[in-house]
């Protein structure tokens, strides 16, 4: 694998707090990779470390084949970075701010009358060029701060959290942005707290409490844990709940529905075992199984 994106025993401390801790991780070029957690999870304050915006504890970043301590400038021109609150100017209109970013960049009229109206087409943004961004939805204002983002270029793109509040459909969209992108050659990395938009990603790193404690592919992650999954069916699911979490062998418990998810460890325990109600095998889902391994290091 040709790591694009190189960490190694990475770590930022706040004084008492360590929120990122002996990290160490590689990114493919070409891949889309999704770094997952709750809010505190450590997950913004990695990104922020891989572009530079703060300097680690301890530990080596290289981005693009350049140190990110030492050579800062040279990572800079590599990457894009949209952060949760990108900085559009609400009183200037799509056009407007694309032109400010662009100058910004030291992008040339030239190259911005040949990539403008690229990117509009992209993200169908073309009938709202002359609309302030002020006036935008959240999924348009979101799209916006991509084209603005992908002004210069970029080989890799740090996304943080980017569909955070966005209606479904524009989650949708911004996706098959961020697919045509791959296409193109451009490396994503992006955090998100949304565990269906994880099943997206080529790979899934698991981040809790500053650690990482999983990486593999979404596919891979359903499959391979040594608990097996359940979906449970019976008439007083609060009851069967609290019963279920005081039993040996039952790794975890969650409600899904009208129904719960079990996790059992084969070894200790089995449905006949448990009995009262109706188990059903199940492939669980990227939440069951971030559920299950955050439960594993409690």
């Amino acid at each position: 694998m040709e790591a694009i994106i190189d960490i190694r025993h990475l770590t930022r401390r706040f004084e008492e707090l360590v929120a990122v801790h002996d990290l160490n991780l590689a990114v493919a070029k070409g891949e889309i990779f999704g770094l997952v957690g709750p809010d505190g999870a450590g997950k913004t304050t990695t990104l922020r470390l891989l572009c530079g915006l703060m300097h680690p504890t301890e530990g080596q970043i290289r981005v693009a084949g350049h140190d990110v301590t030492r050579e800062l400038g040279a990572v800079k021109d590599r990457i894009g970075y949209m952060a949760q609150r990108f900085g559009l100017y609400g009183d200037l209109t799509v056009d407007e701010n694309m032109e400010f970013y662009a100058d910004l960049f030291g992008i040339t009229r030239a190259q911005q009358d040949e990539l403008t109206p690229r990117l509009l087409r992209m993200t169908r943004m073309e009938p709202f060029r002359k609309r302030q961004a002020g006036r935008l939805s959240g999924g348009m204002k979101q799209k916006l701060a991509l084209m603005c983002t992908l002004l210069h270029h970029p080989e890799i793109l740090f996304l943080d959290e980017p569909t955070n509040g966005v209606d479904p459909v524009s989650r949708r969209d911004f996706w098959a942005i961020l697919y045509q992108l791959v296409k193109d050659g451009v490396t994503v990395f992006v955090t998100t707290a949304y565990l269906d938009e994880a099943e997206r990603c080529n790979r899934v790193g698991l981040m809790h409490r500053g650690r990482l404690i999983r990486c593999d592919s979404p596919e891979a992650l359903r499959h391979h844990l040594k608990e097996e999954c359940y979906e449970f069916e019976a008439q007083d699911l609060r009851a069967a709940r609290e019963r279920l979490q005081a039993s040996e062998g039952v790794a975890s418990v969650q409600p899904a529905g009208s129904t719960l998810h079990v996790f059992i460890d084969p070894s200790r325990t089995s449905p006949e075992k448990l009995g009262g109600g109706i188990f059903k095998p199940i492939l669980p889902s990227l939440e069951d199984v971030f559920i299950a391994l955050v439960k594993a290091e409690k």
